[in-house]
């Protein structure tokens, strides 16, 4: 579980580096928040964060936001997650994040 969460933070974090958006990517172990801002602001990121979540799902990708201004994306894969499925997940998340930020 150790592993894959490094995995996926990683992976997280480089797609941070090519989206503004992503203000933050935190959490321990397979437990990840990829919490959303909107022109420097959280609260304006909930929008964002929905429609997220819901291209993501159309690829058979399941995300839930929380947070206080429900602006972040909460990842919790099952702790025996393959590197596969980590793999597939993050270019599910990148491909509804081009269709979405364009």
């Amino acid at each position: 579980a150790s592993e894959r969460g490094i995995q996926l933070m990683t992976g997280l974090r480089k797609l941070q580096e090519e989206y503004s958006q992503i203000g933050d990517v935190r959490g321990k172990g397979l437990m990840i928040g990829t919490e959303f801002i909107v022109d420097g602001r959280p609260d304006k990121a909930k929008p964002l964060s929905k429609q997220i979540i819901h291209a993501a799902e159309e690829r058979n990708l399941l995300l839930l936001s929380c947070g206080t201004y429900d602006n972040t994306i909460r990842w919790i894969p099952p702790l025996n997650v393959t590197s596969e499925q980590i793999n597939e997940g993050l270019r599910i998340f990148e491909g509804a994040l081009k269709e979405v930020i364009k």
